[in-house]
């Protein structure tokens, strides 16, 4: 007889269990959390990323929740870096400095100061990138501590390897949790750098890519060229503003930001000899100058870079048909007045008549305007046996259309001044 059929089931299935709700939770915030990263030009990024190729400290400046910890987690995770977070203001003076640990026999050995966790695994590892978070919410007593780690590398009686980079962020005091102004010789150990969102980086970002971080090609063939180059710069700079190798600022917020010192202009000789030989743009080595000794002493050195690239107006009267003109109205300006100043200096026909073709080529490559001072200053240093060159009719027409210019500007004022 055969075996009786079981009852087919009844009823509804069972409810999945919460930790199987937890799994596809966790599936989808694994989609959420799936992205990937494109080659974009960002000057932030590019900076940052030379300045720790230079293996010099960087201050990340930015308000909350602007993206200076997910733009150092994506750089650890493009240069291959185990990434170290140590929240400054929740440690104590002794974290930094290390602990005092007493031996067998302190008279004979003494007491070493032992490191933290973190740091030893840092030493262990050999490389990586040690992050100091909300640095300004660190008290002062803790910013003291911190000097050390930051310039030499020591915590208590252990050394950074060399290949641990250390970079740090921190809210502006008026946005920061209990912020403290951080301490002069604090803040003139760190290149400086101002983080903000750009609304195209975020709305991509979002979409699931952003930009790659990437240590930048240094060419091997430049190398002692930018070291020449970054050492004139720096050392032309200081031998004519000599006030500027050492100014503390006045107000104390200023002094919690870049400032110059011989040791910032160290980082900055550093600075400008990896960007020349990685060939960056000027964008960038502003922000990296600006963010190291300040803006007014950078802006300084940055136009004496200018001029450093500048033709020899010597070379330029040498050869006027030939010469290379920069584009940019100031470089251009600068190099026209430096032409009329060497034929002042040294007065000859052939210099005089080769200025003048000088200003016409600057004419016909650029802003006219730009001739009618030169061309007038090099008018006046004529000589009673010199013949008037062909080359000046040409530039005639703009001088007497810039002079009308000027005198229906005074005539306009003049006027206005009159029917108050």
């Amino acid at each position: 007889m055969p075996a009786p059929t079981p009852p087919a089931a009844t009823g509804t299935p069972s409810a999945p269990s919460p930790a199987s709700r937890l799994d596809v939770a966790g599936d989808l915030l694994a989609l959420l959390r799936d992205s990937t990263t494109e080659p974009r030009p960002d000057i932030q990024l590019e900076a940052l990323t030379l300045a720790v190729a230079a293996d010099l400290p960087v201050l990340l400046w930015g308000e909350p929740g602007i993206g200076k910890t997910a733009a150092l987690t994506q750089l650890a995770a493009a240069l291959d870096l185990p990434l170290t977070t140590v929240i400054a203001s929740v440690h104590e003076p002794s974290d930094f400095s290390g602990l005092p640990v007493v031996g067998d026999d302190p008279a004979e050995q003494g007491v070493p100061m032992a490191p933290p966790d973190w740091a030893v695994r840092l030493v262990r590892a050999g490389r990586g990138l040690l992050f100091l978070d909300e640095l300004s919410t660190a008290p002062p007593a803790v910013q003291a501590a911190l000097l050390r780690l930051v310039l030499e590398r020591r915590i208590g009686s252990l050394r950074l390897p060399p290949g641990v980079r250390i970079v740090a962020a921190a809210n502006p005091r008026s946005s920061a949790a209990d912020g403290w102004e951080l301490s002069p010789p604090l803040a003139n150990r760190f290149v400086h750098l101002q983080w903000t969102h750009d609304h195209d980086v975020v709305v991509r970002g979002l979409g699931g890519t952003w930009p790659r971080a990437t240590l930048p090609r240094l060419d091997p063939a430049r190398l002692t060229e930018a070291v020449d180059f970054a050492r004139r710069a720096v050392c032309g700079l200081l031998a004519a503003r000599p006030t500027l190798v050492h100014r503390l600022p006045s107000a104390e917020t200023r002094r919690g930001g870049p400032w110059p010192s011989p040791r910032s202009w160290d980082m900055t000789l550093s600075l400008i000899a990896f960007a020349t030989a990685a060939g960056s743009s000027r964008d960038v080595l502003s922000l990296l100058v600006r963010g190291t000794v300040g803006d007014g002493p950078g802006l300084e050195l940055l136009a004496s870079v200018d001029r450093m690239d500048l033709p020899d107006p010597e070379a330029v009267l040498a050869d006027p048909a030939g010469a290379e003109l920069p584009e940019r109205g100031d470089l251009r300006q600068a190099v026209l007045d430096g032409v009329v100043a060497a034929v002042r200096g040294r007065p000859e026909k052939a210099r005089w008549d080769a200025a003048w073709a000088v200003l016409v080529r600057a004419l016909e490559t650029g802003a006219p305007d730009l001739v009618v001072v030169p061309a007038t200053t090099l008018a006046a240093l004529r000589r009673e046996e010199w013949d008037v060159p062909e080359s000046i009719e040409r530039l005639a027409g703009v001088v007497s259309l810039s002079r009308r210019a000027d005198h229906a500007a005074a005539r306009s004022t003049v006027g206005a001044k009159a029917g108050r």
